[in-house]
């Protein structure tokens, strides 16, 4: 396990405090005129799925959370319980919403993601950062609206709904950025 500086403290980044995994979903570095700079985050329990703000110091001793990393497939939602199976080992494993977070409006069934194990047991999953979909709800497009840069909220076929450009249809596969919940391309493009 090695040990990180406050400037390592990206977002995605698996950290142990107080001898529990989190990983940081939020970080801003911050610097004023007579203080020392910070480091201010907002952390995620990885087994619990508890958020807590934490900010860190220039000597703060931050250690790296020790996660062996494993292919899973997604296979279905039950009673707030997402259930994914291991590539490897073909073992099945549940991981509840609050342990997801935002990831787990982006999946649906087949979707291959990375799964991080702390001490042997599976603590949270991270997804790709573009998924395909099928648009399965898309209103049609008004003449004139397609010659500026107007958008339109598409659903898509695992549920989620995005804005999307005027001139995506029904029945088309698209690319949605999971990291910022956009429409990012169509498939193919």
């Amino acid at each position: 396990m090695s040990m990180l500086t406050m400037n390592d403290l990206r977002v995605g980044v698996a950290i142990t405090h107080e001898n529990e995994p989190y990983v940081v979903l939020w970080s801003d570095f911050m610097r004023t005129a007579m203080r020392k700079p910070v480091m201010r985050t907002k952390l995620r329990n990885l087994i619990s799925g508890r958020v807590l703000e934490l900010t860190f110091k220039p000597d703060d001793k931050i250690q790296e959370a020790d996660l062996e990393r494993g292919k899973a497939s997604y296979l279905y939602l039950q009673n707030g319980e997402h259930y994914f199976m291991d590539q490897t080992t073909y073992d099945q494993f549940f991981l509840t919403t609050d342990q997801l977070g935002d990831q787990a409006k982006y999946l649906k069934e087949g979707t291959e993601v990375q799964v991080l194990n702390y001490e042997g047991r599976p603590v949270t999953i991270q997804i790709p950062k573009k998924l395909e979909y099928t648009v399965v709800e898309a209103p049609d497009a008004v003449k004139g609206d397609t010659a500026t840069n107007t958008s339109k909220t598409v659903k898509l076929d695992n549920g989620l709904e995005i804005k999307a450009p005027m001139f995506i249809k029904q029945g088309e596969k698209i690319l949605v950025n999971t990291e910022t919940g956009d429409y990012s391309a169509r498939s193919g493009e």
